[in-house]
């Protein structure tokens, strides 16, 4: 059999023909190609799945646990002079009763501040400090325990978007409930609560102004802040999967940042922050809102140095506790950090410190000086 080929406009005939076994040997390679191509295809979605499962597995095993205060440095009302709360329950987005506590102080209150707490640490009842200064300065203050915290419901925090939709449903609550007077709302809030006071401007830009410490733009920053002190630059693998799961588990509210609330708002901010901080790092936070909003005058910016954290305390009292502590942990006459000893270790030290907390120094040991700069914020911006 001739084939005709043509190779520049000329015609020429070559004895080109494929044979039967040539063919099948073709068709053999091709379908070789294919199933290498499913394979593949096969573990490339495997890997992808099983980056996905561990991703989101790392994710819970770090923000979807519960929280509890721990009960021998608890606060109560009692430990505060003047110090009054009613407790209220609201329901959050899935329904979970959310515990929450107005706090007052003396009359002719001006406002309302709606404080959100940090993470890990329990609820709200780590800063009730904070609460009974604002309390005692002419604010009523609505905390509340976010879900899986203290008194509140839910097996597990689920995940760092609640934290902007409990503080969403706690602020409607206080607006619509009937229950409270009608004045300016203000926010406050440390850490988680610092973004979460920032994001929910997007749903609330009725509220006056917002206090943000030591807080995160979006809600991945706080796991890849982490994650890069455990894995390195391996944390950019798990990434777009917690974004992914988080978007998928609270639609809006997770792809929602501090940046789109300021847009959203006309609220004067102030940002609070720690270049030590090794928790949430600046460039998450303060860096960023600074290098937009510098010279916008509705944002004021107090930087601090070598403060941490947890930076509202004078920690003079607090230091002179723990040296103390860590000198009666050297007396102990068993190894407190076995696994066998740990029940015993925990009923010691919580005798020790019942023992030896001095509650009032511990209650009262606000750094004035940074509270009254909160203080005359809010006054300013009230009106």
């Amino acid at each position: 059999m001739l084939k005709q080929v043509y190779n520049n406009g000329k015609s020429e005939f070559s004895d080109k023909t494929i044979s039967r076994k040539g063919y099948e040997k073709m068709k053999s390679k091709s379908k070789q190609k294919k199933i290498l191509f499913i394979v593949l295809a096969i573990v490339a979605v495997l890997i992808i799945a099983g980056d996905w499962v561990l991703s989101v597995m790392v994710y819970n095993e770090n923000f979807n646990q519960r929280f509890e205060s721990y009960e021998p440095l608890m606060l109560y009302v009692d430990d505060f002079d003047g110090l009054h709360r009613t407790k209220y329950e609201f329901s959050s987005n899935e329904g979970q009763k959310l515990a929450g506590y107005m706090y007052s102080s003396g009359e002719n209150q001006r406002g309302i501040v709606v404080m959100a707490h940090g993470f890990g640490g329990g609820g709200h009842n780590s800063y009730m400090d904070c609460v009974n200064y604002f309390a005692c300065h002419g604010y009523y203050v609505f905390s509340y325990d976010a879900t899986g915290n203290d008194e509140s419901e839910g097996e597990g925090v689920g995940g760092l978007p609640q934290g902007v939709i409990d503080l969403d449903y706690a602020i409607t609550f206080v607006e619509e409930s009937g229950k409270f007077p009608s004045l300016p709302i203000v926010l406050f809030g440390h850490s988680w609560g610092g973004y979460s006071v920032c994001s929910v401007l997007t749903y609330h830009p009725e509220v006056k102004a917002v206090i943000a410490c030591s807080g995160f733009n979006a809600s991945p920053n706080l796991f890849e802040a982490e994650g890069k002190k455990q894995v390195g630059n391996g944390i950019y693998l798990m990434l777009p999967f917690v974004k992914l799961h988080e978007r998928i588990q609270y639609g809006g509210y997770a792809s929602n940042t501090a940046l789109d609330g300021f847009s959203k708002s006309n609220a004067a901010v102030m940002i609070v922050h720690s270049f030590d901080d090794e928790v949430v790092p600046v460039e998450y936070g303060y860096e960023i809102y600074y290098e937009k909003y510098k010279d916008d005058s509705r944002f004021s910016f107090i930087p601090l140095e070598n403060k941490g954290h947890n930076y509202f305390n004078d920690d003079t009292y607090r230091n002179e506790f723990n040296a103390k502590f860590d000198e009666w942990l050297k007396t102990l006459d068993y190894d407190y950090n076995t696994e066998e000893n740990r029940e015993r270790f925990s009923e010691d030290k919580a005798n020790y410190i019942y023992q030896n907390l001095d509650r009032e120094k511990w209650c009262n040991s606000l750094d004035l000086e940074l509270f009254e700069d909160f203080l005359d914020f809010y006054d300013e911006h009230i009106h």
